[in-house]
């Protein structure tokens, strides 16, 4: 045979022979694959709690309006005001509360990690912090109010979770007869201990007669716990993670306007002050800035 003949055929037979081969060894060998690390942004998200879903401890209550807080960045302005006032405005608070940002643009408050955050923070030489209301205008007369709240730590630290009328004519119905409902409040002074208090023109800590309840819980301070309210048109009961905190009823106290002015609406207020009359009662640690109270979820229930 020709001899360009056989070494082309001999090349044509060793080329196929190495294609077998390499296609043998892929398919039997294949290159191991590197496994794709879990990142946060693959952990599905917290479901936002649906309005069908929330369901109200008492028998008998349907929800009526909530903030969960799991969406965008900042408070909805249809459903929450900022209180504008400097300092020493009540209670001899240090605190400056602001609309939203202090002076250099930091928010006092924001919506973050799924909560709503208030910060206390020192900036050239002054306090600021944030006090809002939710349906400052409107309120509402009688249900079950509840929020999940983390308190934060340090002595001067006073947060709030209360109520107070709405359209007040304070000319003609000053405090405290116009009524005061706290819902929660705490010291950092005295960490842990949360209480309950009522404030009407005969029953009032300038008088030493408020109607209070405290209680001391487990890590009020850095763990979430739930804040309640009852408020029928009889009686008013506050709760701590289910359990009863303050309990006070009309026939109890009286039923005229200076023992009971609760029968018209209130709104909710959350706030965090620094130092006063009781947050300060024992000085302020400044080197406690900056705290923040977090608030998961504010609901609101009344009967249909």
């Amino acid at each position: 045979m020709n001899i360009r003949y056989l070494t082309t055929l001999l090349a044509l037979v060793l080329g196929c022979c190495s294609f077998a081969a390499c296609g043998d060894d892929e398919e039997k060998s294949p290159a191991p694959s590197t496994p794709t690390q879990p990142t946060e942004k693959d952990e599905p998200a917290e479901p936002t709690p649906q309005s069908e879903d929330i369901q109200c401890p008492i028998e008998g209550y349907q929800l009526v309006w909530h903030d969960e807080f799991n969406t965008g960045t900042t408070l909805d302005s249809r459903d929450w005001n900022h209180e504008v006032q400097a300092d020493h405005w009540v209670n001899n608070e240090l605190q400056n509360y602001v609309n939203r940002i202090s002076p250099t643009g930091k928010p006092v408050t924001e919506i973050a990690d799924g909560a709503l955050q208030i910060h206390c923070f020192k900036e050239n030489g002054k306090v600021y912090s944030g006090r809002v209301y939710a349906h400052e205008h409107q309120g509402w007369q009688y249900g079950y109010f509840e929020a999940r709240i983390k308190l934060p730590a340090g002595k001067g630290t006073w947060p709030a979770f209360w109520m107070m009328p709405v359209g007040n004519d304070w000319s003609t119905n000053p405090w405290p007869m116009c009524g005061e409902i706290d819902i929660m409040e705490e010291v950092g002074v005295v960490p842990n201990e949360v209480s309950s208090s009522i404030h009407t023109q005969d029953y009032n800590h300038t008088k030493n007669t408020q109607k209070t309840h405290a209680m001391t819980i487990a890590r009020a301070e850095g763990d979430f716990h739930t804040y309640a309210l009852l408020w029928t048109a009889d009686a008013i009961t506050t709760y701590v993670d289910g359990t009863q905190q303050l309990a006070v009823t009309k026939q109890q106290l009286g039923s005229g306007h200076n023992q009971w002015p609760f029968h018209y609406p209130f709104y909710l207020i959350l706030n965090l002050a620094w130092g006063g009359d009781w947050g300060g009662m024992r000085g302020v640690d400044e080197s406690a800035l900056p705290v923040t109270m977090e608030v998961d979820y504010v609901r609101v229930f009344q009967k249909p």
